[in-house]
């Protein structure tokens, strides 16, 4: 040994951690194997040995708590979390209080809310399947009773109650399965529901709803970057726009809220701005203008969220900078604002202002830490932490923080990543890497919780690149299209940069490199092998787009106008051919890497098909394939089995594939 280079005796020492390893965890179980769920296919898939789950468990059993609601008489939250397979609704009376189970289904609910006068009841958001075609419920406190509030087949979302609580307003599909008209019904007789708004297309909202349920505010998105805002009269049926037509250039409207005493409306916006500011809207005049001055750091970056206080004079808003959140609260009056200081780095969703008009309720996940819900009384700045979620036994101090690095691309856009190392001290010299690419693909990379990913990292030694490429939310509206349409391999390009840098960094190893990625980081994922193959160790594509013209043509009609507008239009001849040409199932002769393909049958936005032709494209090239399917899931798998199954394998492709040992488990 004492001959061997610094290289060689790395190598030396790593395959002897890895043959180690496979023999404890053999002396542990030989022959005893995972059972698979009957509602999963598995094509090309070793068996799971025991060994493998019983090595991961910890990182199998990470939960989450999602901040949902006040209640609107008492200090209550209601928050999402799993004890079971699925998540369901709790409740939580204290801080640190134990959490009370109020929904019990083998479907995960969606979200829910309080009837928002007694909180005699809830209304919660529930799919069958992962098909997407959510139901509104009633829960009947007082009994534990559930009912039924829509028709069991259309698509129903964006349900919002007015102020009195008498009326609840949302969008639906039920009329024709394609436009999102807006209904309204009393929850309490929903045989009496009636549709009060027509519209065309899948891209309407409803927002917010005043006091009185007489008015409805209304978003019409054509894309992220347009869209506009409308409000509905209910008395006459009759629509006003309220936002400026801007006929020579694209403007997008995010959220939207009436003031309490209903003469304006609170909006983000981009108009003349990169990024989504805060405005105020006069509803008279239509007149606009900016509630934060120029100079704000908010300016700089995209206002996420926001809520008006139910005492009409504050309102609290989330900026994200960089990834990571921000909250500040603005007093309307006087134009003041400060920042909430009390909250750490990481990224919040949910804000909700309970009626005492002191507590705002979110939730907050960052690097070590699952997300959680929490409360912060605005006017001691006081952060109270409602849940605390359990880590599988592994102490927070586990989970590795990220660096944000920055890397100009092939024509100079400088592009930035989330970057995960190992312990150096465990694992040290150059580190194979995972890139992981979002979705959307207007979503964006954020320094949240990495969840089982952190298996990757303090178990097998794996690095995680977590890019964002041209395209994602964040960093203004040039940015975000700058890859629609004849530009859609950009994006793809940007990876190729990313991987140039891998090859500069000293702590990361480019000749074992992995690219993973889901929905449209599936796309991603096949592209990248398409692009890279001789560069890349393997890929796992998760509900990806294999062709944009299968794509649109199978995706849910009610959304399909919408990822037109992203994508190409296939009907044009011009970008038809442009799209079969750029799309991963034509170029399969180019991928030579291995591939991982996860895919849910009742998924509404990207077809079984587009995994099922992809995965017969490969195979028929003689290359390896590995297929996993769910027959009862959708868009990603939200059961915890299947969930657990998918890991595990997972952790054995990128063992055979980018470690470079066989799988042993």
């Amino acid at each position: 040994m004492k001959n061997l280079s610094s290289g060689l005796k790395l190598w030396w020492a790593e395959s002897m951690i890895r043959v180690l390893r496979v023999v404890a965890l053999a002396c542990m179980t030989a022959t005893v194997f995972a059972q698979i769920p009957d509602n999963l296919v598995v094509e090309g898939i070793p068996p799971i040995p025991v060994a493998l789950k019983q090595d991961a468990s910890r990182y199998l059993e990470f939960r989450t708590a999602v901040f949902t609601a006040w209640h609107p008489v008492r200090r209550e939250m209601l928050i999402g979390t799993r004890f079971a397979e699925t998540l369901q609704l709790h409740a939580v009376t204290q801080p640190g209080g134990a959490r009370r189970q109020l929904t019990f289904s083998s479907e995960p609910v969606a979200g829910g809310q309080f009837e928002p006068r007694q909180g005699r009841f809830i209304v919660f958001s529930q799919d069958v399947g992962g098909g997407e075609f959510y139901q509104l419920h009633r829960l009947d406190l007082a009994d534990g009773r559930t009912t039924l509030l829509t028709d069991g087949r259309s698509r129903n979302g964006n349900a919002r109650f007015s102020g009195d609580g008498r009326w609840l307003f949302h969008n639906s599909t039920r009329r024709n399965g394609r436009d999102t008209d807006v209904w309204r019904m009393d929850p309490t007789r929903p045989d009496a529901a009636e549709l009060i708004l027509q519209v065309s297309g899948g891209g309407w909202a409803v927002l917010d709803v005043d006091e009185a349920g007489s008015r409805v505010l209304l978003q019409n998105r054509r894309s992220i970057t347009d869209s506009e805002l409308h409000w509905l009269e209910v008395s006459t049926r009759r629509v006003s726009r309220l936002t400026p037509a801007t006929p020579e250039r694209v403007v997008s409207y995010g959220s939207a809220r009436w003031s309490r005493d209903g003469k304006s409306v609170f909006a983000t916006t981009d108009l003349d701005s990169e990024f989504l500011r805060l405005v105020r809207i006069d509803v008279a005049s239509g007149s606009l203008s900016p509630l934060l001055g120029a100079s704000s750091a908010s300016q700089a970056w995209d206002v996420e969220a926001f809520e008006v206080a139910p005492d009409g004079e504050h309102l609290a808003f989330v900026s994200n900078e960089n990834g990571s959140s921000r909250l500040s609260v603005l007093r309307l009056g006087s134009g003041k604002m400060r920042a909430v200081s009390a909250i750490p780095s990481g990224v919040m969703t949910g804000l909700e202002w309970h009626e005492n008009g002191r507590d705002l309720g979110f939730s907050l996940a960052h690097a070590q830490s699952p997300s959680d819900a929490y409360s912060v009384d605005i006017k001691t700045g006081r952060l109270t932490r409602w849940t605390e979620s359990e880590t599988g036994g592994l102490p927070a101090k586990a989970f590795r923080e990220p660096e944000l690095i920055t890397i100009p691309s092939f024509d100079r856009l400088v592009v930035s990543a989330f970057v995960y190392r190992p312990d150096p001290q465990r694992f040290p010299g150059k580190r194979p890497v995972a890139v992981i690419i979002h979705g959307g693909p207007e979503s964006q990379s954020r320094p949240g919780f990495m969840a089982r990913y952190n298996y990757f990292l303090n178990e097998l030694g794996i690095a995680l690149v977590v890019p964002n490429v041209r395209g994602s939310a964040g960093y203004g509206k040039r940015f975000l299209t700058l890859d629609d349409g004849f530009l859609r391999e950009d994006s793809v390009k940007d990876i190729g940069a990313f991987l140039d840098w891998i090859g500069t960094d000293p702590g990361l190893d480019p000749s074992r490199v992995a690219v993973m990625g889901g929905s449209y980081g599936g796309y991603m994922t096949l592209a990248s092998l398409v692009h890279f193959s001789d560069r890349l160790r393997c890929g796992v594509d998760v509900v990806g787009i294999s062709n944009f013209v299968t794509f649109l043509t199978n995706t849910q009609e009610y959304r399909r106008d919408l990822r037109r507008v992203e994508y190409g239009d296939e009907r044009d001849p011009k970008m038809r051919a442009h799209l079969e040409k750029i799309s991963p199932l034509n170029q399969a002769d180019r991928i030579r890497a291995p591939l991982f393909v996860v895919q849910g049958k009742n998924d509404p936005r990207v077809p079984l098909s587009e995994a099922e032709q992809m995965v017969r494209a490969i195979r028929a090239q003689g290359r390896t394939c590995a297929y996993l399917m769910a027959k009862d899931e959708g868009h990603g798998f939200a059961k915890k089995p299947n969930a657990d199954f998918q890991f595990l394998s997972t952790i054995q492709f990128l063992q055979e594939h980018l470690l470079g040992a066989r799988s042993v488990r």
